[in-house]
């Protein structure tokens, strides 16, 4: 059963969009997107979403170049795909393939049996990503809802 419908815009919630978060390491960036998570999906431990996506980092970076970063794991107990935007108000360091400070992520959280959605996603966020003015257009964001909007192209 898989769901091929998933795109940026079913998977990101107003609520889950977060514009120029203070974050001075990459652990607190983080710990930020994994109590945000928690929040917003009481069921889901944010413990646990937190070591999760360090358990990830450790197999390698997931900032891809040019201050951005797609953090993302499977999780036990998720029923559904998550996504998380945040721009960070200066960027932290994040071991990037071009050891540039990070300062836009937007982070995927997918059930623990998720398999092709989740690379599908990848692509489509590496897609849009991969565009400079669409980057610049998210950091020049100065709310959550502007960010929200942009991201999913409202």
């Amino acid at each position: 059963m898989t769901d091929t419908s998933l795109t940026i815009e079913t998977i990101l919630t107003p609520e889950l969009a977060r514009c120029r978060v203070a974050g001075t390491s990459k652990k607190r960036v983080l710990e930020f997107i994994s109590e945000s998570i928690h929040q917003q999906y009481p069921d889901l431990d944010a413990g646990q979403i937190f070591n999760n996506l360090v358990a990830r980092e450790r197999l390698g970076s997931t900032g891809i170049g040019q201050g951005i970063a797609i953090p993302h794991c499977r999780l036990d107990g998720c029923s559904q795909v998550i996504g998380v935007l945040v721009t960070l108000e200066e960027g932290v360091g994040f071991d990037a393939i071009d050891n540039q400070p990070v300062d836009l992520l937007f982070t995927l959280i997918v059930p623990k049996e998720a398999t092709s959605e989740h690379l599908e996603l990848l692509s489509q966020l590496a897609e849009k990503f991969n565009e400079q003015s669409f980057c610049n257009e998210l950091r020049q964001c100065s709310d959550n809802e502007t960010l929200y909007n942009r991201m999913i192209g409202a």
